[in-house]
């Protein structure tokens, strides 16, 4: 399926929405996890039948015997330039899950929810030792951002990160408008590529290409997540309790930034 987010059209985009436990690409990749005895994360669009055929964007998890250990929805819908995919799902409804495979305690923090710091943070609160951010991002707006946002929060939660990214292009029949108000185009722009892992020290690998397609094969420690947390302690001197108030109070209707005046 290619990117079709960014065309407005429904058709036949959401024809490929499928059962996030039951559909065909869950399915296929249940074999393949057993045959190679790996954990998959499968990123797709989810249509929910129990709930009015709601669109979700969504990534399965399904662990090295092929069972389906769970889904997460993304969280973050971007609505910036040709990022409009407000107009074919909802923000997501299962908060920041983390799951328990063989390997570690995985989380998923799917594509602009990188940009979310908070986003991260509860990844790191409910014990992930990796999160997975899987993107399709265009070079332009985000690439100078690409290399720091996941290393920064490898280091302030102490947990590895696993950036991916596609590499290629999409050219669509029909040209379609900007957020930006930029004219209308049939060009999506380039996938830049660069996946990296980062490590709770902040160690990386270096980025992949930006145009061919490849595999990143980094070995983890995950003794390093406690290490560096006993290290520096960021996570015991981060005060949640002190967050909390805040936001507590920032979402009330009537809340007054907290500036003082020298008057």
């Amino acid at each position: 399926m290619p990117f079709a987010f960014c065309t407005r059209e429904k058709q036949p985009w959401c024809e490929f929405a499928e059962s996030a436990l039951e559909g065909p690409s869950t399915q296929f990749l249940r074999e393949f996890a057993v045959k190679y005895g790996m954990v998959f994360i499968s990123p797709i669009l989810e249509r929910d039948e129990n709930h009015g055929d709601t669109i979700w964007n969504t990534a399965v998890i399904i662990d090295d015997q092929g069972k389906i250990i769970g889904k997460h929805r993304k969280n973050h819908i971007p609505r910036v330039g040709d990022f409009n995919e407000s107009t074919y799902y909802m923000e997501g409804n299962t908060g920041h899950p983390v799951f328990e495979t063989k390997f570690g305690k995985i989380a998923v923090n799917i594509c602009y929810g990188r940009h979310h710091p908070l986003n991260w943070l509860l990844f790191g609160i409910n014990g992930a030792e990796i999160v997975f951010n899987p993107s399709a991002t265009v070079a332009g707006l985000s690439e100078h951002l690409w290399a720091i946002e996941a290393r920064n929060a490898a280091i302030a939660n102490s947990y590895f990160t696993c950036s991916i990214n596609r590499v290629g292009s999409e050219k669509f029949p029909n040209e379609f408008t900007s957020g930006d108000g930029k004219p209308a185009h049939k060009e999506f722009g380039h996938f830049y590529g660069s996946s990296y892992v980062t490590a709770p020290d902040g160690c990386r690998t270096p980025g992949m290409s930006r145009v061919n397609d490849g595999l990143l094969i980094a070995q983890m420690d995950l003794n390093l997540c406690r290490q560096v947390k006993d290290k520096w302690g960021f996570t015991m001197t981060q005060r949640l309790e002190l967050y909390a108030k805040s936001l507590n109070n920032v979402v009330k209707s009537d809340y007054e930034r907290q500036i003082i005046n020298k008057n």
